[in-house]
């Protein structure tokens, strides 16, 4: 474990699951057809969400394949020149789209503290590829800037790739969101008319080798919580990598356990569970000075829900001594505020 503001390695990965920081689930049980199984399955997600809003999951269902074609397509992108990397920018940092190069954005801002600009540079995609598609999905008329087209480089399988991984992380994310029902007494289908027309991204994250020494205070990715419902998480094992914040206060390294994700929750499921589940405070820290020279890539599904789903408390978890916490918002105000504030 590091000390807060001091990033590090951190712990080893068996250590920090046999010290419990971190909770690893094993999803496969939840599919036997046994639903005492698949309610035993929920608790542990459950728990985990109530405890430290982390988790680290596996028996997932999604093949090797799927991730390696994504990291690989990855990297042929980000291995670009940088002149070539910015053909496929945005017209607006508000358009959450394409390519945002290095230090263009400073997460930590989310939460209104000021830092250095973060060291990542990202590509991202949403589920709508234009406006048209949005208006299908039964959208209404001017909101066609928040679904704006993604942005497809011209690069070897890129976007068969990410459309691929896309899916697999759709398909994740609704079995997640079905268990996450079950463990707070609702029905499994609870959530299914509040994302049934989700509004996810897709991000890649490269952290550039760290050839010129960080500015005092910037880190990869600075402090901050999710925006959303939930994020699930890629991560390779190179060094300075994912920090989440106990309750002491301390960091502990998120573990590396291969073929698995971490699943954490965002702002709107803290509020829309009336702060019965959490959303934790995590960070990408710098690695080593020896390790200056290697680079690292993860990849995040952030998860949210359909613009105009109301986030109203759940039923299940507001009694007459514990009231709503929050007034309702539409989860794309929520975001539209939260992205408002980290662009640097």
């Amino acid at each position: 474990m590091t000390t807060p503001g001091q990033p590090g390695q951190g712990d080893s990965d068996i250590d920090a699951i046999k010290r419990g920081h971190v909770p690893v689930v094993d999803l496969e049980p939840s599919t036997s057809g046994d639903p005492a199984a698949r309610s035993a399955i929920a608790a542990e997600v459950g728990a985990a969400c109530e405890s430290l809003g982390f988790l680290v999951v596996t028996g997932h269902g999604v093949p090797s394949e799927t991730v390696h074609n994504l990291i690989a397509a990855s990297w042929r992108y980000f291995d670009l020149p940088e002149d070539d990397k910015r053909r496929w920018m945005p017209p607006s940092p508000y358009v959450f789209r394409g390519y945002f190069p290095i230090q263009s954005s400073a997460l930590a801002g989310s939460l209104d503290v000021e830092t250095p600009p973060d060291l990542c540079e990202v590509f991202a995609v949403n589920r709508f590829d234009d406006p048209a598609d949005a208006t299908a999905a039964g959208l209404q008329e001017g909101r066609e800037g928040f679904f704006a087209p993604n942005i497809w480089p011209d690069v070897e399988g890129f976007r068969e790739a990410w459309t691929g991984y896309y899916r697999a992380m759709e398909s994740l994310a609704d079995e997640l969101m079905a268990l996450m029902a079950r463990a707070l007494g609702l029905e499994e289908d609870w959530f299914d008319d509040k994302i049934d027309q989700h509004i996810s991204n897709l991000v890649v994250n490269h952290y550039p080798a760290q050839h010129t020494p960080p500015t005092e205070g910037q880190i990869r990715r600075g402090a901050h919580t999710d925006y959303g419902s939930l994020s699930i998480l890629y991560q390779d094992d190179n060094p300075g990598g994912l920090q989440v914040q106990l309750r002491d206060g301390a960091w502990a390294d998120i573990p590396h356990v291969p073929g698995s994700f971490v699943i954490n929750l965002g702002d709107l499921m803290a509020a829309w569970t009336n702060d019965r589940w959490v959303s934790t405070m995590h960070r990408v820290v710098n690695p080593r000075p020896e390790f200056h020279d290697t680079s690292r890539m993860s990849v995040v599904f952030f998860h949210q829900p359909n613009y105009d789903a109301e986030i109203r408390c759940i039923p299940t978890c507001t009694t007459p001594e514990d009231p709503p916490h929050y007034e309702p918002v539409t989860s794309g105000q929520w975001v539209l505020d939260k992205l408002s504030k980290s662009v640097y």
